[in-house]
């Protein structure tokens, strides 16, 4: 458990926490993997031998010759592991992701190599996976009005580049109104978000630059730094002294083999982390930033909206001054229902930006509906709509947050990540009950997103639910009371550290007393 305070750096408790896997559970995981790895070989014997059936896909005969397009070793996981539990994933919803959904029934016949189609609808599945974080993905209300008016006067779609014919008075307004939301200089919109980290991030360094990247950021960030041509240097997930000892190394050392000092240092951390449901310690940091004169990439994807008093995102949760990170990025997928991302900076970054970034010159702008969903958001959350509606639903993630988490860890669970982020991981660690715990939940209405290898430690498989402002203290209620009913029936409680419930507690109230088994 990390509770740190750290002298003048923070100016309120941090707590994360990340229990350690216990030492049976992660043998049988191995061993688990073992076993599937062992009859994966014999199946694929099997269908060598043409004794099963093969579905996978394989070259024809007369392409026997030729260097493999299939890389028959590299499918081995998605043709015997993952393929067992891909009814788990890409279930195909047929409502608006809010706090409910409807989902299309389907069926596998072929242990899930092929899907068909029931025609029947599963209704109001309490959604637990989207990243509706404030509940603006919704088909009635403000918003929804807004982007409908705009989709009439504007059409669908621009047709053309911010720099030739689609640079609409609308983008100039959400730019304006998103740099004033995060309190910089200047700001500018992208039509996606990963191509915000991966287009831009190459137009800000290059050769002879050094980028130190935290070792659990998103695949956007990695892609960005790796198209860059800068070289990389990798520092542990959240540790200051690992990045400390990278920043002082590069400082001492220079460049390879010439030693020239670096162009540009430039550090690579999101506001949460997506898997792991930690926030980035930003007051170390910038210290750090400062003391070794490097510049500062904060990727806000998950925490813009979601954390802060008033939802402006990490650098608000810690009461920073946002002039002190150099490179603002977010999306408007998550909290502010749309698509799309941004960064935010200095004028001089901003207008740079403009000028030299792929997704600026070459993409396509962004969809006017889509734009104004975001203005009619960032107006409702900053209420400047006339309405408290906006900070209503940020006190309701925060309440939200903290009352799931709570009560996931008095019921015993391995809970991993901040206390204050709504991105709650919830550990399975067995490959077997990776596909179970998604069935299971499924046949209760519950609809959650479970996550293995390789987007996870190959022992660390997860659950990850994502709150939203829209879930009642009813849905939460019902849906803990499954996950109970669930983690008992698969012995998902592995935590050492059990918290006592204290029944008199208000719903909003986040102290608890810590016991050891």
């Amino acid at each position: 458990n990390h509770i740190v305070h750290n002298g003048g750096l923070y100016k309120r408790p941090f707590n994360e926490a990340f229990e350690e896997t216990p030492m049976l559970v992660a043998v049988l995981t191995y061993v688990g993997y073992g076993v599937l790895t062992l009859f994966g070989y014999l199946r694929d014997f099997m269908r060598q031998w043409k004794i099963e059936k093969c579905q996978n896909a394989t070259e024809r005969e007369e392409q026997k010759d030729f260097v493999p397009l299939y890389q028959d070793f590299e499918n081995f996981y998605n043709r015997n592991l993952y393929m067992r539990i891909r009814d788990s994933w890409n279930r195909p919803i047929c409502s608006v992701p809010g706090a409910k959904v409807d989902m299309m029934e389907r069926v596998s016949h072929d242990y899930n190599w092929t899907f068909t189609y029931t025609g029947r609808v599963i209704k109001d599945i309490i959604n637990m996976g989207s990243y509706n974080y404030l509940g603006f993905a919704q088909k009635t209300g403000a918003c929804q009005e807004a982007a409908a008016k705009v989709l009439s006067q504007y059409g669908a779609g621009v047709c053309s580049t911010r720099q030739e014919m689609g640079n609409l008075d609308k983008h100039e307004e959400l730019e304006k109104l998103v740099a004033r939301f995060l309190g910089v200089e200047s700001a500018m919109a992208y039509g996606m978000g990963f191509a915000t980290n991966s287009m831009n991030i190459p137009a800000l360094v290059g050769k002879g630059c050094l980028i130190l990247s935290d070792e659990l950021n998103h695949a956007s960030l990695v892609l960005g730094a790796r198209l860059s041509g800068a070289t990389i240097r990798i520092f542990k997930h959240n540790n200051m002294q690992s990045l400390e000892k990278l920043l002082k190394d590069a400082i001492v050392h220079g460049q390879p083999r010439t030693r020239r000092p670096w162009k540009k240092i430039l550090i690579l951390v999101e506001g949460i982390y997506s898997m792991e449901g930690s926030i980035v310690r930003l007051p170390e940091v910038i210290a750090l930033k400062k003391k070794y004169k490097s510049y500062l990439y904060l990727d806000e994807a998950h925490s813009i909206g979601a954390l802060g008093p008033s939802g402006r995102g990490v650098v608000e949760y810690f009461g920073l001054n946002p002039e002190d990170v150099d490179v603002m990025m977010g999306t408007f997928t998550k909290s502010f229902g749309a698509a799309g991302g941004y960064i935010g900076g200095k004028k001089e970054l901003v207008d740079y930006l403009r000028t030299y970034s792929h997704s600026a010159a070459y993409a396509t702008s962004m969809s006017p509906p889509v734009v104004e969903q975001i203005i009619t958001s960032v107006k409702c959350i900053m209420g400047e709509d006339g309405t408290t509606v906006g900070e209503a639903r940020v006190q309701q993630l925060a309440e939200n947050t903290r009352y799931f988490r709570r009560r996931l860890k008095e019921m015993g669970f391995i809970i991993y990540g901040n206390e204050d982020s709504p991105v709650v991981p919830l550990m399975l660690y067995m490959p077997a009950k990776i596909g179970a715990f998604g069935r299971e939940m499924l046949k209760r209405n519950i609809g959650v997103v479970v996550v293995g290898f390789p987007a996870t430690p190959i022992i660390e498989s997860r659950a990850r639910f994502c709150l939203s402002a829209a879930h009642t203290k009813e849905m939460l209620d019902t849906a803990l009371k499954e996950i109970n009913e669930v983690g008992d029936l698969l012995q998902l409680k592995y935590s050492r550290r059990r918290l006592v419930p204290l029944l008199d507690r208000p719903f909003d109230e986040t102290t608890y007393e810590e016991t050891e088994d």
